[in-house]
């Protein structure tokens, strides 16, 4: 839940419009960067344009699959069968984990074999397993995408296979990926492993930036003709203001090299061009102000939870905050009620960000004599 509020808050933050570096040119068809501490836009290229996903396809196949683990409609030591039409997706060409009609292999191994080796037989035993057939999994896929409001994704498989009305954009697949970091830290873990053996088959991890870069930790490769190389990488720091995430998403480049060069273009450039600065501490009031009618003079105001900005590099101790609120401020007041807002300006006027203030505590009403003195002093003010 913690982490849900958080990207809840994150939500409300605006890109920021400073000056920064540009970003370097990226050889990709689609791209964006984001900065997962604000949720903030750094870089975007046709981040909407709907595109072939390819195996990122399996990203919103595994979020499914960590929600029925999550509901205990599955356990990870579950065996689960393995259909023919698992089977057959030898025929296909794709990536395979290499398992038969003669296997039941267990659930943490089908997730292994779907997110590190891209297994599209493992992809079709989960979905079978949690949604009884793969159109009913798809289904849940599409489900999932409405509720989160992508405009620019629709699932017709499991697997990212080549077909007429698959597809997402570079800002939905970034979303997707968010949501696995967020909502599923436990499973997350799963994407940096580098290599997994099943059946006596080693496979390596196919996203080369594992093993370049230390601070990457995931996250999805998938390729096909028609959707070229593309790459999810994520990677974190800790920096001054916390543990900063950066997500990138690149789709449509030429070759496995350029995909992870690209992705890394990116990821260098977020770190170098871009500081982040953590403005409100969570439950810190940020004022006290005079209330009427209520059973106390004053409430406390502030941010509904911690508040992370990303700036151009050098920007963050030249930020200005803004309290704009309701006056005058009348009980009862319910905490988390928003009363106003709060704004972050650069130090020339550019907007940063917008986000609600809120009531920190809850002030009662007032008795009936309380309440009535308050109205003459209004009265008179």
């Amino acid at each position: 839940m913690k982490s849900l509020l958080a990207l809840c808050l994150a939500l409300l933050v605006a890109s920021a419009h400073a000056q920064a570096l540009p970003p370097p040119e990226i050889a990709a068809r689609q791209y964006i960067l984001i900065d997962l501490a604000s949720n903030q836009v750094l870089a975007e290229r046709d981040a909407d344009s709907q595109a072939e996903p390819a195996s990122l396809t399996k990203l919103m196949t595994a979020y499914i699959v960590f929600n029925a683990l999550r509901d205990k409609k599955l356990t990870l030591e579950q065996t689960l069968p393995v259909s023919l039409r698992a089977w057959a997706e030898r025929k296909g060409g794709g990536s395979l984990m290499f398992i038969d009609t003669t296997m039941t292999p267990r659930v943490s191994e089908l997730l292994r074999g779907m997110i590190v080796q891209s297994g599209n037989d493992a992809s079709v035993a989960l979905a079978e397993g949690v949604g009884g057939s793969v159109e009913n999994f798809v289904a849940m896929m599409n489900r999932q995408a409405q509720a989160w409001g992508l405009k620019n994704t629709q699932f017709k498989n499991v697997a990212g296979l080549t077909e007429a009305g698959h597809y997402v954009s570079a800002r939905d697949v970034a979303t997707i990926a968010a949501h696995i970091i967020t909502d599923h830290p436990d499973f997350y873990p799963l994407y940096s492993i580098r290599q997994y053996t099943y059946n006596n088959i080693k496979q390596d991890n196919r996203n080369m930036l594992l093993g370049r870069d230390p601070t990457v930790d995931g996250m999805k490769t998938g390729y096909t003709d028609a959707a070229g190389y593309c790459l999810v990488a994520s990677a974190v720091r800790d920096t001054p203001a916390g543990k900063r995430r950066l997500l990138s998403v690149v789709m449509g480049t030429a070759s496995k090299e350029a995909r992870a060069a690209e992705s890394q273009k990116l990821l260098n450039w977020g770190w170098q061009a871009w500081d982040a600065v953590r403005l409100f501490e969570a439950g810190k009031p940020m004022a006290t102000v005079p209330v009427w009618k209520g059973d106390r003079s004053e409430a406390k105001l502030g941010a509904a939870g911690a508040l992370y900005v990303t700036v151009p590099k050098g920007e963050g101790d030249k930020l200005k905050t803004t309290i704009e609120r309701t006056d005058p401020l009348l009980a009862p007041l319910t905490q988390g009620q928003r009363v106003g807002s709060i704004k972050i300006t650069t130090a020339g006027g550019t907007a940063v960000a917008t986000l609600p203030l809120v009531v920190q505590e809850p002030v009662a009403l007032a008795g009936f004599f309380g309440r009535a003195w308050d109205a003459i002093r209004l009265w008179i003010k």
